[in-house]
């Protein structure tokens, strides 16, 4: 199919694509709307961009991102030094913090242990947080990870790597989400609450 739109735009509407949640047709459209919008879009997105790819880097301690290392959290004195959260990515992590339930620290593993994907301990940052929990401050890891089989795996090897700290090692609770209606979940969400049931 021969190309509709110059070098410049299809370049553009290709790196949109490479984002999750866009697809070709959703780049074209996301692409059309910023070049429509130049000014209200298009130069301020550009901007933000570039200043995002200078600034922001790695937190050193627990691999957020943020423009300052150490990053705002764990340079925050009032956070529970005792508890860290373990999270696969940093979007796990902004999705707690909106949460606004846990006010320790967290700790982001930056993936999944697959051996389908290759994906072993040394490709992720499991040895730092071994590291940390054996520092004499940190009393429980809580594992905030996906209820995949991945994610099942990955818990199952950390709870072993982090044994020998000391530490407690905690999940969360999985079941039936607030809100939610038993007709419409699926069968191992229901059977996952039964089995994780407590007192009313």
């Amino acid at each position: 199919m021969a190309s509709s739109a110059g070098p410049e735009i299809e370049r553009l509407i290709g790196l949109l694509a490479k984002l999750p949640g866009l697809g070709p047709r959703s780049a074209r459209r996301a692409a059309l709307a910023l070049l429509k919008k130049r000014e209200q879009l298009l130069n301020p997105l550009a901007e933000a961009l570039a200043d995002a790819a200078a600034k922001v880097k790695t937190c050193s301690v627990c691999g957020a991102l943020d423009t300052q290392d150490p990053c705002a959290v764990c340079a925050d004195p009032t956070r529970d030094s005792t508890l860290i959260c373990v999270v696969e990515e940093v979007g796990a992590l902004w999705a707690m913090e909106r949460a606004g339930a846990f006010r320790g620290r967290y700790h982001v593993l930056g993936g999944l242990l697959s051996a389908l994907d290759g994906v072993g301990p040394e490709a992720l940052r499991i040895g730092s947080l071994v590291q940390r929990a054996s520092d004499g401050v940190v009393r429980e890891a809580i594992l905030a990870l996906p209820a995949t089989v991945d994610g099942q795996t990955t818990a199952h090897y950390l709870a072993d790597r982090l044994a020998p700290t000391g530490v407690a090692v905690t999940m969360l609770a999985r079941g039936v989400p607030v809100g939610g209606e038993l007709d419409w979940l699926d069968d191992g969400t229901i059977a996952q609450a039964m089995r994780a049931r407590r007192p009313a």
